[in-house]
């Protein structure tokens, strides 16, 4: 037997989901070279910043040395240029210096200037290659499998994924629904977050709850459903990037309604009826009339009281007025055995 009982119920749609990443990253080389250091394992969690590989750094290194030097010769040839043109500008009133000379140093002034910035932007290139020749972690997430092990020589143009970085923490879950939903949805969460609740393909096990992020802009024509995604924290990592779940979007919620389980509803010619255990044990016919069905629940709007006793097994042998108990459950053998 079943009790009718008076609760809470949340009203929710239900659609079938898969897990997305927050972020995802295939990690690549910027520059040529050797691959010298492995920095992480397979399966870690890394932070935004930490190294992952090393691309041997010494040719980077000498190109660096050398453009440094460059910039050191013609920053000295410059020094000496702007000391002659003081001398020219000196000389030139007095006549002991013409004015082609002068204009022909300030020309050789001006173009010694220029190499010196030529040599800042190689200096800067230089040292971006250096900086890049150390392959670092562009988010926080889970490595994925190593694809290029130590010692093996990558190409920036080649474009091979070095391994990927996969953020789980938040993660999302994509998720659809039917387009009958669309007018509620919207409405609900104009007043409040909704809540979305990820459950197991079984729909029997709740991995985690999180918040409605979107709703699409457009109603998937071929299939008369609304795509929606949900944010969750997944602290503890329970949702995986493309595993499939149920997710219920929880739209409402009925208060203090009064429910009895599903499968004590029964279907007449006149619409849905229970069977109430009334005065003396007797069975006793009582139509119902049933707002919604949610899982293993039915949600009555008229017919029932809760505290009523509805049968809820064994019903289709039951007739009007007739006696019932309860059957009381048989134990196994393994029980029998303990006690």
């Amino acid at each position: 037997m079943g009790t009718v009982t008076s609760r809470d119920v949340p009203v929710y749609v239900e659609g079938i989901g898969a897990v997305q990443a927050f972020n995802m990253v295939n990690v690549r080389t910027r520059v040529d070279g050797q691959i010298t250091e492995v920095f992480f394992k397979e399966g870690q969690q890394v932070k935004a910043g930490d190294p992952l590989f090393q691309i041997d750094p010494r040719p980077f290194e000498a190109t660096l040395s050398q453009a440094k030097a460059t910039k050191a010769k013609d920053e000295a040839q410059l020094q000496g240029a702007k000391l002659d043109l003081e001398r020219y500008g000196t000389l030139l009133p007095k006549g002991f210096q013409t004015r082609q000379s002068f204009d022909q140093q300030t020309a050789t002034v001006g173009q010694l200037q220029a190499a010196v910035q030529a040599d800042q932007a190689q200096i800067d290139s230089a040292q971006l290659n250096l900086d890049y020749a150390l392959i670092r972690a562009p988010i926080d997430g889970r490595t994925g499998q190593r694809v290029v092990d130590k010692g093996n020589f990558v190409q920036a143009g080649q474009n091979t994924n070095l391994v990927s970085i996969t953020q789980l923490v938040p993660i999302f879950v994509s998720f659809t629904v039917p387009q009958v939903a669309l007018d509620e949805i919207p409405r609900q969460q104009a007043q409040s977050p909704l809540v979305v609740q990820a459950y197991t393909e079984d729909d029997k096990t709740l991995l985690a709850e999180g918040t409605l992020t979107l709703i699409d802009n457009q109603v998937d024509v071929a299939t008369g459903t609304i795509h929606l995604k949900a944010t969750f924290n997944n602290g503890d990592e329970r949702l995986w990037p493309g595993a499939f779940v149920s997710a219920r979007l929880i739209v409402s919620v009925r208060r203090t309604a009064v429910t009895v389980p599903a499968e004590a509803i029964m279907q007449g010619p006149n619409g849905a009826y229970v069977y109430v255990v009334g005065t003396g044990d007797a069975a006793e016919r009582r139509d119902v009339s049933v707002a919604m069905t949610q899982s293993d629940l039915a949600i009555i709007d008229k017919g029932l009281s809760a505290g009523e006793r509805v049968i809820v097994e064994g019903q289709y042998r039951v007739t009007n007025g007739a006696k019932v108990k309860a059957a009381v459950p048989q134990q196994t053998a393994g029980q029998q055995r303990t006690q």
